[in-house]
């Protein structure tokens, strides 16, 4: 077993081996946590399926495999003549993007992997294709870098003696490392604050009760799994002190896409007074759609919900509605933590500043939780 730079427990969510020539190993997400499996890849089409099969999951974690998939998928190409290899770029580019709709990472990751195929000033398409491996590997590289800051700038929103509210898997299995909403509590219980995690099961593929209670039980978190349908009962409760989730797009005035029941939950929230956080790397934004109206809803098969852990609950030709994302408007949302600091209030203006060159050096030190913020505040 590889170590993992969060010190998880667990395989690496994604590494390359190069050996064969180049083999990237995913941890297999659909198993855990009965079973701990590595899923060798060895072509585009494998990390297709991967995505595809949530094998590997969560937006940061599919942005940079599918960069590696390219790289893959590359292999075939890298004798043949420099527009040749620019043409297959295009070509298995467009079949990974395909995998999976709503999560912009593995688009944003693709496009910055082709740009560097274009931009290159090599002629042999070898040449090129190493320059994408090195890329490649930066983007992993990145991602981790970006989550820990991201845990950073955000601990100070977990409550001292309090019950933080999470749903589905932003951790570390959903990234390179850290996670993205439960590097907060990482970083929140390294520093030795006292608190509570209550997960969602997040229904109908368990990720919350299969991956994020398995995450945060193993690095000595105090975490509670309660079904879905709980929650808003467990806010009214007086358990709850803080709702964070993380993101698979936003939009750029705010509106967040994530797992199917987020909305749900942030309505909750405003209805008992608790503040709602989003927790997300600049790479999920996407600043050509200014609501979250334009973002693609991924609708996946209907047995996930006829059936449940292989057998079936429901009658075999029943109808199901099976949507894996729902859109969260901006005005629920308290603020958004980023490896820029937080943006909040959470608006047009305040997120487009966190792109801006230089957005993310000299950040304050500081944040006052309940306070109103500019648009870049460290936390």
């Amino acid at each position: 077993m590889s170590e993992r730079p969060d010190g998880l427990a667990l395989p690496p969510t994604i590494a390359w081996d190069d050996a064969e020539g180049g083999v990237l190993r995913l941890l297999d997400q659909t198993l855990l946590p009965a079973r701990v499996q590595t899923r060798a890849c060895r072509s585009a089409e494998d990390v297709w399926r991967a995505i595809q099969e949530l094998c590997v999951r969560g937006a940061p974690a599919i942005g940079v495999a599918g960069a590696y998939g390219l790289c893959l998928g590359l292999k075939p190409s890298r004798t043949g003549s420099r527009d040749a290899f620019l043409q297959a770029v295009e070509q298995v580019g467009a079949h990974l993007d395909s995998s999976r709709p709503t999560a912009v990472n593995l688009r944003w990751a693709i496009r910055r992997m082709a740009r560097v195929a274009q931009e290159s000033r090599q002629d042999s398409a070898a040449a090129i294709w190493r320059e994408m491996l090195s890329e490649a590997h930066e983007m992993a590289r990145e991602d981790v870098e970006a989550c820990r800051k991201i845990g950073e700038h955000g601990w100070r929103l977990i409550p001292e003696a309090g019950g933080v509210l999470t749903h589905c898997n932003a951790g570390a299995l959903a990234t390179v490392a850290h996670g993205t909403a439960l590097s907060l509590m990482y970083e929140a219980h390294r520093r030795g604050r006292r608190f509570r995690v209550y997960a969602g099961e997040t229904r109908p593929l368990l990720q919350g009760a299969r991956l994020t209670s398995l995450e945060l039980a193993s690095a000595g978190i105090d975490v509670t799994l309660l079904c879905d349908g709980a929650a808003a009962s467990l806010m009214r409760s007086g358990k709850v002190q803080l709702v964070v989730t993380g993101a698979d797009r936003i939009a750029a005035n705010g509106d967040t896409a994530n797992k199917i029941g987020t909305y749900g939950l942030a309505v909750a929230a405003e209805r008992h007074g608790i503040p709602f956080f989003v927790a997300a790397p600049r790479s999920t934004f996407d600043l050509s759609l200014p609501n979250g109206d334009g973002i693609p809803l991924e609708q996946r098969s209907e047995d996930e919900v006829r059936r449940f852990c292989g057998q079936p609950v429901a009658p075999v030709d029943m109808g199901c509605w099976n949507p894996a994302f729902d859109v969260t408007p901006a005005d629920l949302i308290r603020g958004i933590v980023t490896e820029c600091g937080l943006v909040q209030p959470v608006s047009a203006k305040n997120i487009a500043e966190i792109f801006d060159a230089g957005a993310c050096k000299g950040a304050a030190e500081s944040y006052t939780p309940g306070g109103i913020c500019g648009a870049v505040r460290s936390g």
